[in-house]
C-alpha cells in the first residue's frame, strides 16, 4: 500500500483529518504507518491553514500498537534484530514526539482497541474522546514485552500508581476507567463519536491560531521545569502573547464589548 493510503489525510475548513487506514492490522503501528503518519505531520506542521488535528483508525479499532509480525521477522538478522528494534523503537519515539511538538492541537478519536503503542499515540495526543465501549492497555508485559515507550507518554497522562498498575498488569481498561484516570477527556456513544470530536475540534479552531500555538509550546515546555522556572518562561510566553496582533484585536473587542475578531493568525 502507497504512503499515501496507508494515513489518509482529508481537510474539514481548519481541521485536519488523519486517519490510520489499515484495518486489516488494526491499523498497527508498522514501519511503513510510522512514516506515512511522520510524512503528514511535517506537511501539517507548515500548513498555517490547519489549526487543529483530529487521529482516527480505519475500522473498528483505533491501533493495536505495532506490527508484531513485522518486527519477528528481524530474528533471522544477523545481531537477532537488536539493531532494527532499537532503530524501530526511536522512530516510533520520534513520531510521537512530533505530534507533541505540532504547533496545532491533536485530539485522537478513539473506537474499539488502543493497545501498547496505540494506547501511547493515544496519551501522546494533545486530547481524546474516546467511544464509550472502546478499551485500553499497555498489554506488553502479557508477552514478555513491558511497554517501556508507551510508558513515557502514560506516565504524563495519569498518576504513577494508575500507570504503574496499567504497565504492570497488561489489564484492559474501559473507557470509563480512562476516563477516571485522565487518560482521555471524555467518551460518548459509538455513534456520537465523530461529531463530538469535531465539536471540539471547531471550538479550538475559533480560538486564535497564535495563542494555540504559543500556548500548546509553553505547556510541554513549562512541564519539566521547577516551579520558579516555571513561572519565569510562562511570563514571557505571556509577554510574547501580547504583543500578537490577534491578540490586540481581541482585547480590543473584549474591552469594546464587540464580537470577537476574524483571527489572521498574527
Amino acid at each position: 500500500m502507497m504512503l499515501d493510503n496507508l494515513v489518509t489525510r482529508h481537510d474539514d475548513g481548519q481541521i485536519a483529518h488523519l486517519t490510520l487506514n489499515a484495518p486489516a492490522t488494526t491499523n498497527a503501528l508498522s514501519e511503513a504507518m510510522m512514516s506515512a503518519l511522520c510524512e503528514r505531520l511535517k506537511a501539517i506542521s507548515s500548513d498555517t491553514s490547519v489549526r487543529v488535528v483530529i487521529v482516527s483508525g480505519a475500522g473498528a479499532h483505533f491501533c493495536a500498537g505495532h506490527n508484531l509480525k513485522e518486527m519477528t521477522e528481524h530474528r533471522t538478522d544477523a545481531d537477532g534484530g537488536r539493531q532494527y528494534f532499537k532503530d524501530l523503537f526511536d522512530r516510533c519515539s520520534e513520531m510521537m514526539l512530533s505530534i507533541t511538538r505540532l504547533p496545532q492541537p491533536v485530539i485522537a478519536q478513539v473506537q474499539g482497541i488502543a493497545t501498547a503503542a496505540g494506547c501511547q499515540l493515544v496519551a501522546t495526543c494533545d486530547l481524546a474522546i474516546a467511544a464509550t465501549d472502546a478499551t485500553f492497555a499497555t498489554s506488553g508485559i502479557n508477552i514478555g514485552l513491558f511497554c517501556a515507550t508507551p510508558m513515557v507518554a502514560l506516565s504524563r497522562n495519569v498518576s504513577q500508581k494508575q500507570a504503574l498498575e496499567m504497565l504492570l498488569t497488561g489489564e484492559v481498561i474501559s473507557a470509563d476507567k480512562a476516563l477516571d484516570i485522565g487518560l482521555i477527556n471524555r467518551h460518548v456513544a459509538l455513534e456520537s463519536l465523530s461529531a463530538a470530536t469535531m465539536e471540539l475540534a471547531e471550538t479550538l479552531a475559533s480560538k486564535s491560531p497564535v495563542a494555540l500555538r504559543l500556548g500548546k509550546k509553553a505547556f510541554y515546555d513549562q512541564a519539566t521545569l521547577t516551579l520558579e522556572q516555571a513561572y519565569a518562561q510562562t511570563a514571557q510566553v505571556m509577554a510574547d502573547n501580547m504583543m500578537a496582533g490577534d491578540t490586540k484585536a481581541g482585547i480590543d473587542a473584549f474591552i469594546t464589548k464587540q464580537p470577537m475578531p476574524d483571527w489572521h493568525g498574527e
